[in-house]
């Protein structure tokens, strides 16, 4: 088995080939979804690493996290604007969700793995980006009022949120984002 630093390369290597970094010409697009595969798998680990720790369980205060649930007739009767808006907004509260865990946490190894997470759905809004879905601007106050959120209060329920919210939401926006089906019958 590779090394997480090895993998972590080969993966880098594989997002650089796709992105041509340096070129004057747009991102092409990113529709393997087994760069998502690579990010649903280190959330998996992060959340592992979670519960073998003894510290951190709780969060200082509950976090606002996203409706990881989806009602698929709800889901395909929304634009694919509506669905990518509500894929931005749930990042966007686990990006913030899971930066305030980071300072209750004061294991280095939860550090790494918290670093990791936000790294990793940065570059998911960078896939996102490639696929010409616009960047989620909150409004003031947080998210938009038609957002389904929750409330979790221990750092394992956040973990496996940001776990399915990846696996289900993202999923589902990233495997039927239109420019990656454009000339395919």
């Amino acid at each position: 088995e590779l090394s997480k630093t090895s993998r972590l390369f080969a993966f880098l290597l594989m997002l650089l080939e796709w992105t041509k970094p340096g070129l004057s010409n747009p991102l092409r697009p990113i529709c393997d979804l087994r760069v998502l595969k690579h990010f649903i798998e280190e959330a998996r680990d992060a959340e592992a690493a979670m519960l073998a720790c003894k510290e951190g369980r709780g969060l200082a205060e509950p976090v606002t996290v996203p409706q990881t649930k989806v009602d698929f007739n709800v889901w395909e009767r929304k634009t694919a604007l509506e669905q990518a808006q509500e894929v931005q907004s749930g990042l966007w509260l686990l990006n913030q969700a899971i930066g305030s865990l980071r300072t209750s946490v004061t294991n280095t190894a939860l550090h790494s793995h918290i670093d990791n997470s936000l790294r990793n759905i940065f570059s998911i809004g960078q896939v996102l980006r490639s696929l010409n879905i616009q960047e989620y601007t909150p409004p003031a106050g947080g998210v938009a009022g038609g957002e389904e959120t929750w409330r979790v209060s221990s750092a394992s329920e956040l973990l496996q949120v940001h776990v399915n919210f990846l696996r289900g939401k993202v999923h589902l926006l990233l495997s039927n984002a239109p420019i990656c089906h454009q000339g395919s019958s």
